[in-house]
Protein backbone atom coordinates (compact mmCIF):
# COMPACT_ATOMS: atom_id res chain seq x y z
CA UNK A 1 0.00 0.00 0.00
CA UNK A 2 1.19 3.38 -0.73
CA UNK A 3 1.98 5.63 1.98
CA UNK A 4 0.78 8.78 1.54
CA UNK A 5 1.98 11.96 3.22
CA UNK A 6 1.13 15.63 3.21
CA UNK A 7 5.20 17.22 3.07
CA UNK A 8 7.59 16.90 0.80
CA UNK A 9 10.89 16.02 1.88
CA UNK A 10 13.31 18.92 1.86
CA UNK A 11 16.84 18.38 -0.01
CA UNK A 12 15.20 17.85 -3.26
CA UNK A 13 17.55 15.77 -5.36
CA UNK A 14 18.85 17.93 -8.04
CA UNK A 15 18.71 16.56 -11.26
CA UNK A 16 21.27 18.43 -13.91
CA UNK A 17 20.85 16.12 -17.26
CA UNK A 18 16.92 15.88 -18.84
CA UNK A 19 16.01 13.92 -21.89
CA UNK A 20 16.37 16.37 -24.86
CA UNK A 21 12.60 15.89 -25.51
CA UNK A 22 11.47 17.63 -22.74
CA UNK A 23 12.74 21.38 -24.58
CA UNK A 24 9.96 20.22 -27.29
CA UNK A 25 6.72 20.03 -25.34
CA UNK A 26 5.76 23.14 -24.03
CA UNK A 27 5.65 26.33 -26.59
CA UNK A 28 6.68 29.68 -24.65
CA UNK A 29 4.42 32.36 -24.32
CA UNK A 30 3.38 34.13 -27.82
CA UNK A 31 5.18 32.12 -29.52
CA UNK A 32 2.92 30.41 -32.78
CA UNK A 33 0.85 27.38 -32.18
CA UNK A 34 -0.04 25.87 -35.39
CA UNK A 35 -2.48 23.07 -34.76
CA UNK A 36 -1.57 19.91 -36.69
CA UNK A 37 -3.64 18.54 -39.50
CA UNK A 38 -5.59 15.32 -38.56
CA UNK A 39 -3.31 13.03 -40.36
CA UNK A 40 -0.83 14.21 -37.87
CA UNK A 41 -2.47 14.40 -34.49
CA UNK A 42 -1.51 10.55 -34.55
CA UNK A 43 -4.47 8.87 -33.60
CA UNK A 44 -4.55 5.04 -33.99
CA UNK A 45 -3.35 4.07 -37.62
CA UNK A 46 -6.59 2.82 -39.53
CA UNK A 47 -7.46 -0.61 -39.08
CA UNK A 48 -5.21 -1.43 -35.46
CA UNK A 49 -7.20 -2.87 -33.30
CA UNK A 50 -7.99 -0.87 -29.83
CA UNK A 51 -5.95 -3.53 -27.48
CA UNK A 52 -2.93 -3.26 -29.65
CA UNK A 53 -2.55 0.30 -28.25
CA UNK A 54 1.01 -0.53 -26.11
CA UNK A 55 3.63 1.36 -26.49
CA UNK A 56 7.59 0.75 -25.92
CA UNK A 57 10.63 2.75 -26.79
CA UNK A 58 14.41 2.84 -24.87
CA UNK A 59 15.29 6.82 -25.22
CA UNK A 60 19.13 8.17 -25.34
CA UNK A 61 20.30 11.68 -24.72
CA UNK A 62 23.14 13.14 -24.96
CA UNK A 63 24.90 16.00 -24.50
CA UNK A 64 27.93 17.96 -23.01
CA UNK A 65 26.84 17.27 -19.10
CA UNK A 66 26.37 13.56 -19.70
CA UNK A 67 24.23 10.82 -21.15
CA UNK A 68 20.83 9.68 -19.93
CA UNK A 69 18.76 6.31 -20.58
CA UNK A 70 15.24 6.42 -20.40
CA UNK A 71 13.08 3.58 -21.10
CA UNK A 72 9.39 4.50 -21.86
CA UNK A 73 5.78 2.27 -21.58
CA UNK A 74 2.75 3.14 -22.05
CA UNK A 75 -0.90 1.20 -22.18
CA UNK A 76 -3.19 3.98 -23.87
CA UNK A 77 -3.05 7.13 -22.23
CA UNK A 78 -0.93 5.33 -19.19
CA UNK A 79 2.85 6.00 -19.00
CA UNK A 80 5.41 4.54 -17.34
CA UNK A 81 9.30 5.97 -17.58
CA UNK A 82 12.54 5.18 -15.75
CA UNK A 83 16.23 6.68 -15.96
CA UNK A 84 18.82 6.24 -13.71
CA UNK A 85 21.09 9.70 -12.79
CA UNK A 86 23.50 9.83 -10.76
CA UNK A 87 23.24 6.39 -9.57
CA UNK A 88 19.24 7.00 -8.65
CA UNK A 89 16.42 5.10 -10.41
CA UNK A 90 13.81 7.76 -11.52
CA UNK A 91 10.09 7.01 -12.35
CA UNK A 92 7.92 8.89 -13.76
CA UNK A 93 3.98 7.21 -13.80
CA UNK A 94 1.30 9.00 -15.58
CA UNK A 95 -2.33 7.47 -15.26
CA UNK A 96 -5.75 9.08 -15.86
CA UNK A 97 -6.16 11.56 -13.31
CA UNK A 98 -2.52 11.65 -11.46
CA UNK A 99 1.13 12.69 -12.16
CA UNK A 100 3.89 10.18 -9.94
CA UNK A 101 7.19 11.20 -9.78
CA UNK A 102 9.81 9.47 -7.47
CA UNK A 103 12.98 8.49 -6.32
CA UNK A 104 12.62 4.63 -5.95
CA UNK A 105 16.12 4.19 -4.10
CA UNK A 106 14.88 5.80 -1.15
CA UNK A 107 11.84 5.53 -2.05
CA UNK A 108 10.00 9.01 -1.88
CA UNK A 109 7.79 11.05 -4.30
CA UNK A 110 4.69 13.02 -5.32
CA UNK A 111 1.33 12.47 -6.71
CA UNK A 112 -0.23 15.58 -8.26
CA UNK A 113 -3.63 15.69 -9.33
CA UNK A 114 -3.44 16.29 -13.49
CA UNK A 115 -4.98 19.24 -15.07
CA UNK A 116 -8.65 19.05 -16.84
CA UNK A 117 -6.74 20.37 -20.10
CA UNK A 118 -3.88 17.96 -19.93
CA UNK A 119 -6.46 14.68 -18.90
CA UNK A 120 -8.72 16.20 -21.94
CA UNK A 121 -6.19 16.24 -24.94
CA UNK A 122 -4.86 12.21 -23.82
CA UNK A 123 -7.75 11.61 -26.25
CA UNK A 124 -5.55 13.59 -29.19
CA UNK A 125 -3.06 11.44 -28.24
CA UNK A 126 -1.31 7.68 -29.96
CA UNK A 127 0.67 7.25 -26.75
CA UNK A 128 1.66 9.75 -23.69
CA UNK A 129 5.55 10.00 -24.98
CA UNK A 130 7.42 10.41 -28.82
CA UNK A 131 5.09 13.20 -29.71
CA UNK A 132 7.45 15.33 -30.72
CA UNK A 133 5.85 16.00 -34.30
CA UNK A 134 2.79 17.30 -32.73
CA UNK A 135 4.76 19.46 -29.88
CA UNK A 136 7.10 21.13 -32.72
CA UNK A 137 4.28 21.60 -35.26
CA UNK A 138 2.39 23.52 -32.71
CA UNK A 139 5.41 25.39 -32.21
CA UNK A 140 5.67 26.39 -35.95
CA UNK A 141 8.03 23.20 -37.45
CA UNK A 142 8.20 22.93 -41.36
CA UNK A 143 9.24 20.22 -43.27
CA UNK A 144 12.35 20.65 -44.74
CA UNK A 145 13.09 17.39 -46.45
CA UNK A 146 13.19 13.90 -46.75
CA UNK A 147 16.65 12.39 -45.54
CA UNK A 148 18.34 8.87 -44.80
CA UNK A 149 18.49 8.14 -41.25
CA UNK A 150 20.43 4.58 -40.31
CA UNK A 151 19.72 3.43 -43.97
CA UNK A 152 15.89 4.64 -43.43
CA UNK A 153 14.04 7.35 -45.29
CA UNK A 154 12.59 9.94 -43.02
CA UNK A 155 11.01 12.99 -42.87
CA UNK A 156 12.73 15.96 -41.37
CA UNK A 157 11.47 18.88 -39.42
CA UNK A 158 12.46 21.97 -38.49
CA UNK A 159 12.24 25.84 -36.48
CA UNK A 160 14.55 28.08 -35.46
CA UNK A 161 13.39 31.05 -33.18
CA UNK A 162 14.35 33.02 -30.30
CA UNK A 163 15.16 29.68 -27.90
CA UNK A 164 17.01 28.52 -30.88
CA UNK A 165 16.94 25.55 -32.92
CA UNK A 166 14.68 22.10 -32.87
CA UNK A 167 15.42 19.68 -35.59
CA UNK A 168 13.16 15.96 -35.99
CA UNK A 169 13.53 12.95 -37.29
CA UNK A 170 10.47 10.93 -38.00
CA UNK A 171 9.47 8.10 -39.73
CA UNK A 172 7.27 8.39 -43.22
CA UNK A 173 4.79 5.82 -41.99
CA UNK A 174 1.38 6.42 -40.91
CA UNK A 175 2.78 6.22 -37.07
CA UNK A 176 5.31 9.02 -37.31
CA UNK A 177 7.72 7.99 -34.65
CA UNK A 178 10.21 10.42 -33.86
CA UNK A 179 14.08 9.14 -34.32
CA UNK A 180 16.04 11.18 -33.49
CA UNK A 181 16.01 14.84 -32.34
CA UNK A 182 18.42 17.92 -31.96
CA UNK A 183 17.60 20.69 -29.08
CA UNK A 184 20.13 23.49 -29.69
CA UNK A 185 19.49 26.17 -26.74
CA UNK A 186 20.49 29.65 -27.31
CA UNK A 187 20.73 30.96 -23.42
CA UNK A 188 23.36 27.88 -23.17
CA UNK A 189 24.99 27.89 -26.38
CA UNK A 190 24.81 24.13 -25.37
CA UNK A 191 23.43 21.50 -27.66
CA UNK A 192 21.17 17.81 -27.30
CA UNK A 193 20.62 14.58 -29.17
CA UNK A 194 17.68 12.44 -28.63
CA UNK A 195 17.44 9.16 -30.08
CA UNK A 196 14.85 6.88 -30.01
CA UNK A 197 15.69 3.35 -30.09
CA UNK A 198 13.73 -0.08 -29.96
CA UNK A 199 10.48 0.72 -30.95
CA UNK A 200 7.91 -1.89 -30.04
CA UNK A 201 4.37 -1.98 -30.19
CA UNK A 202 1.22 -4.20 -28.79
CA UNK A 203 3.41 -5.45 -25.82
CA UNK A 204 0.93 -7.33 -23.05
CA UNK A 205 1.36 -4.83 -20.40
CA UNK A 206 -0.68 -5.28 -16.89
CA UNK A 207 -3.08 -1.91 -15.67
CA UNK A 208 -0.76 -2.79 -12.40
CA UNK A 209 2.70 -2.22 -14.10
CA UNK A 210 1.08 1.88 -14.00
CA UNK A 211 0.86 2.34 -10.10
CA UNK A 212 3.61 2.37 -7.83
CA UNK A 213 5.31 0.16 -6.09
CA UNK A 214 4.22 -0.71 -2.51
CA UNK A 215 6.19 0.71 0.11
CA UNK A 216 6.83 4.44 -1.87
CA UNK A 217 6.30 7.48 0.62
CA UNK A 218 3.77 9.52 -1.64
CA UNK A 219 3.23 12.92 -1.07
CA UNK A 220 -0.32 14.09 -2.44
CA UNK A 221 -0.64 17.56 -4.09
CA UNK A 222 -3.84 18.88 -5.92
CA UNK A 223 -3.09 20.73 -9.28
CA UNK A 224 -3.72 23.91 -7.68
CA UNK A 225 -1.29 23.19 -4.49
CA UNK A 226 1.38 22.70 -7.39
CA UNK A 227 0.86 25.72 -9.01
CA UNK A 228 1.31 27.46 -5.58
CA UNK A 229 4.26 25.96 -4.38
CA UNK A 230 6.17 26.08 -7.52
CA UNK A 231 5.33 29.86 -7.77
CA UNK A 232 6.68 30.04 -4.19
CA UNK A 233 9.83 27.88 -5.32
CA UNK A 234 9.10 25.58 -2.30
CA UNK A 235 10.21 21.94 -2.59
CA UNK A 236 8.46 19.91 -4.49
CA UNK A 237 9.80 16.48 -3.88
CA UNK A 238 13.16 14.09 -4.70
CA UNK A 239 12.56 14.84 -8.69
CA UNK A 240 10.82 17.38 -10.67
CA UNK A 241 8.12 17.19 -13.34
CA UNK A 242 9.95 15.86 -16.65
CA UNK A 243 7.11 15.28 -18.88
CA UNK A 244 5.33 18.76 -17.84
CA UNK A 245 2.36 18.46 -20.81
CA UNK A 246 1.12 15.78 -19.44
CA UNK A 247 0.86 17.44 -16.14
CA UNK A 248 -0.11 21.05 -17.45
CA UNK A 249 -1.58 20.27 -21.16
CA UNK A 250 -0.35 22.33 -23.92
Amino acid sequence: MLRMRGRSRRGALALTVVAGVLVLTAPAAGEKKEEPSAGEKGKLPSGEPPEMNTWYAQVLAHSPVGINVTHFWSKDSKLRAETVIAGRRIVTIVDETTYYAYDLLVRTGIAVQRSPKAIAQDRDRPRPFGNELHALLRQGAEPIGPESLGGQDVDVYQITDERGRRKLWVTKDERRLPLRVFAYQRATGSGMNTDYLNWQRGLPILNAFFIPEPGVDIAPLSYEEYIQKQAKREPLGPVPVLYSDLLHGF
